[in-house]
């Protein structure tokens, strides 16, 4: 699930590689909604079953905001992303 996440992102008009052949925002995104997974210790299927539990939690107002911002709220951005891919 997290590469056909990774392929919606592309599709979306979000870089998969900087120019210089780096990993960039697609690929970022992909490794921190996987990196949510693993910190609450649940499978991908329950995260995309309970998306919007997790968005609220990692949120401005959730008891994980401080974790959501981390690296310019790159976190919360991700979960965000994953919604809008669950969605479709």
């Amino acid at each position: 699930m997290l590469e056909k996440f990774k392929l919606y992102l592309i599709e979306n008009g979000y870089s998969e590689f900087t120019p210089s052949g780096n990993p960039s925002t697609a690929y970022d995104y992909m490794k921190r909604v996987e990196k949510i997974r693993s910190k609450e210790n649940i499978t991908i299927k329950d995260l995309a079953e309970n998306i919007s539990f997790y968005t609220d939690k990692y949120g401005p107002f959730g008891i994980e905001a401080e974790f959501g911002k981390k690296s310019h709220n790159a976190f919360i951005n991700a979960l965000k992303r994953f919604e809008e891919f669950i969605s479709n």
